[in-house]
């Protein structure tokens, strides 16, 4: 299986990476971007199923208490959609 990001994906990785630097460390960089790594191939696997939301077709899993990644899985690709803040308004949220 694929990967693909969307465009607000990528946003919102580098804005949540930005933050990290600012506020943390690398070390809080990298177990921020294994835990992508590992929820990426746990998606891959297709064994374990998802949080469906209310969109057709997205599913929700939380990277980290703070960000939840929403994604898709179109033919053979897993579809990355955003990298939500929780702490974040919910009525601000917009898949695209």
């Amino acid at each position: 299986m694929e990967v693909e990001w969307s465009p607000k994906s990528r946003l919102d990785y580098i804005e949540n990476i930005d933050y990290l630097l600012e506020q943390w460390t690398e070390k809080e960089v990298f177990s921020f971007n294994e835990s992508i790594d590992y929820h990426i191939k746990l998606i891959k696997s297709g064994r374990i199923s998802f949080t469906k939301t209310k969109y057709k077709n997205v599913f929700k899993v939380i990277i980290v208490r703070q960000i939840t990644l929403f994604f898709a899985i179109v033919d053979n690709t897993i579809r990355l959609l955003r990298f939500w803040n929780n702490y974040q308004n919910p009525d601000d949220f917009k898949l695209q």
